[in-house]
């Protein structure tokens, strides 16, 4: 399971549980409680690369959102798994 901290949105964390370049499972932490599980149970099963392309750059406030922190967040775990 991989914890990343949220910036500029509601939710303030998000949970990741990833397998095979897969999205397993996904829990935001605080935020609009309806559209943070809406966004969770859509990319459950996705690929990775597949859920950061439709996600990112999708904006809410402060120049970012709940997707695209998502996003974000699978890009640091790429990134980090790559090392």
């Amino acid at each position: 399971m991989h914890s990343f901290k949220t910036r500029g949105t509601c939710s303030r964390q998000i949970q990741i549980e990833i397998s095979e370049d897969t999205v397993r499972r996904v829990e935001f932490i605080g935020g609009c409680a309806g559209n943070a599980q809406g966004v969770a149970r859509l990319v459950e099963g996705m690929k990775v690369d597949d859920v950061i392309c439709r996600l990112k750059g999708i904006q809410c406030r402060s120049g970012t959102s709940c997707p695209d922190q998502l996003a974000r967040a699978l890009e640091d775990i790429q990134k980090n798994n790559s090392r």
